[in-house]
């Protein structure tokens, strides 16, 4: 068989020529292989692109690996159809299914670079291989076609800054991490999902002087945009979303969302939560949860972060919910993980990113 994707029924999307206005340094860095490394054809997959129509195969899939990795949440499928939605994103190329000989897909792949980033070029690999076929080398030659797809895309983007490839592994997917760290990733960072109960009091709000506090409105959604990219500018591993980027929310709950304004109708801080209702039977608690959470430069230290969580913490409450959860970077630089602990949250669950930057 050929030793590039394109035997294996996929196309070849090679880079053997230095791409229009792609920097020699660029190319020298990232080293994208002219072709893809070969796929297995003797472990009973075929292997092609992802197409929309493989979204209900893919959510069976993706449930099972979380299952088996003891994973306290759920994929929905709202979320994995937003696989598709991009106008920068190339399934036919930048994707992989592996078939088995029933038509039932065993593996898949992912590789997606957000178009937005400026600093540094982002490539995130996705992917996974069913619980009973692992251990046969498929998830080896999945992550191989990745990193070589990855390499592709970043020199094909022509942007001379740095490039990382990265992934996350689950604390409960020991097996995960040691496949990435065999694959060339090293663990760069942590974060934790954190859960505080909603029975009893809950935290006091302080006095905001100047700021108020109002439930989300479809007219903010472009200006807390703009206002996510200025506070997250100073965030590790944060680029800025693009107005297409932004509004891929698919379990976006806005009776659950806030924004934070000034007496001129500034945004100075956010709060986006997510329904993921999927989670709740699993978990057995009824949870709301906050994506995102931000606050511009000039009104940190003053409450309005404290003013926000607390707000979606009565919305979360009044529609019977039992938790509020929230995800924070153990090495925030603004001090976050301490004070969602002041305020009554404890971990729960823990990620690892798992990079390579070239």
């Amino acid at each position: 068989m050929s030793g590039g994707a394109a035997g294996n029924g996929l196309p070849e999307p090679a880079v053997a020529r230095k791409p229009s206005g792609v920097t020699s340094s660029l190319v020298d860095r990232v080293r994208p292989p002219a072709r893809l490394p070969a796929l297995p054809t003797d472990l009973g997959l075929r292997w092609r692109a992802l197409v929309p129509d493989d979204l209900d195969a893919l959510l069976v899939l993706v449930n099972r690996t979380e299952e088996a990795d003891g994973l306290p949440y759920r994929h929905a499928r709202e979320e994995l159809a937003e696989l598709f939605d991009g106008d920068w994103k190339d399934p036919e190329r930048d994707s992989l299914a592996g078939v088995d000989a029933d038509g039932a897909l065993r593996a898949w792949a992912w590789v997606d670079q957000p178009p937005g980033d400026t600093g540094t070029l982002r490539v995130f690999l996705m992917g996974g291989v069913d619980p009973d076929w692992r251990g046969r080398g498929i998830g080896r030659a999945v992550l191989a076609w990745s990193h070589a797809r990855g390499r592709q895309v970043a020199a094909a983007r022509g942007r001379d800054v740095p490039v990382r490839l990265a992934t996350f592994a689950d604390d409960t997917a020991p097996g995960v991490g040691r496949a990435l760290r065999a694959s060339g990733l090293e663990p760069v960072r942590f974060y934790s999902e954190m859960r505080r109960s909603l029975a009893g009091d809950l935290p006091a709000v302080p006095a905001l002087d100047g700021v108020r506090v109002v439930p989300w409105r479809d007219d903010l959604d472009e200006a807390v945009r703009v206002a996510h990219n200025e506070a997250f500018a100073d965030h590790w591993g944060s680029e800025p979303r693009t107005p297409q980027q932004w509004l891929q929310r698919p379990m976006f709950a806005p009776g659950w969302s806030f924004v934070a304004l000034t007496q001129r109708d500034q945004v100075a801080g956010y709060l986006v939560s997510g329904r993921y209702e999927q989670d709740w039977a699993l978990t057995g608690v009824r949870s709301g949860y906050t994506e995102l959470l931000g606050v511009r430069r000039p009104w940190r230290g003053r409450g309005v972060a404290v003013a926000l969580l607390v707000a979606a913490m009565r919305a979360y409450r009044d529609s019977g919910m039992e938790v509020a959860e929230i995800g924070v970077d153990t090495a925030n630089p603004t001090g976050a993980h301490g004070l969602y602990t002041r305020l009554g949250y404890e971990v729960h669950h823990g990620q690892t990113m798992f990079a390579l930057t070239l």
